[in-house]
């Protein structure tokens, strides 16, 4: 089998792609994750997640490289990872009582030939008192994650309901697709 490369610095992203019971490598693609200016949220975690990719796909053109990134889109503007407290419950307060769409994108390199795909998943939030949101955020200290909100621990008290076609993409590493574009590559899961 080739071998794979999750472009990524991201434990979240590891431990997503490890459940595959596929083998594979972690790279940090080194690349300036800030979104351009008057760039769509969308079309920021497409670009981003590509050029993760990419990056480590130039230097291992025997892999089939896996790049993902996620940014909420808050009235059209992206929203990624805070990275300190206080940015954190910036975010958390201006998500209150809402409903955001987070864009996973993924995108999977092999060669001269790369799919890329973005999964949508819309996250509705509670209003809760600024003291839950500091006990959140202190209990946590989610400043590594897009929208400081960690759904898949304590952050599930911050919403009402989440809308996705897979499960995962809010975790950062959208599994279902990931699958399909593996197996596009010529990859069989143990399942096969």
């Amino acid at each position: 089998m080739q071998p794979i490369v999750l472009a990524s610095t991201s434990r979240y992203r590891r431990e997503l792609l490890s459940r595959l019971r596929i083998p594979f490598e972690v790279a940090a693609p080194g690349i300036d994750e800030a979104a351009l200016p008057g760039e769509a949220p969308e079309a920021a975690a497409r670009r981003l997640a590509l050029a993760k990719a990419q990056a480590i796909a130039a230097t291992r053109p025997d892999a089939i490289v896996i790049g993902s990134d996620q940014v909420a889109d808050v009235d059209g503007a992206p929203l990624s990872k805070p990275g300190t407290h206080d940015a954190a419950l910036a975010q958390l307060e201006r998500m209150q009582g809402r409903s955001i769409v987070f864009h996973t994108a993924l995108a999977v390199v092999h060669g001269a030939h790369a799919q890329v795909d973005s999964i949508p998943t819309t996250v509705h939030f509670r209003t809760l008192p600024r003291a839950a949101l500091e006990a959140y955020l202190n209990a946590e200290q989610p400043y590594d994650c897009a929208g400081a909100a960690k759904i898949e621990a304590l952050g599930i008290a911050l919403v009402d309901a989440v809308q996705a076609d897979d499960p995962t993409a809010l975790i950062g590493l959208p599994l279902i697709r990931l699958t399909s574009m593996l197996a596009a590559c010529g990859i069989d899961l143990p399942l096969r």
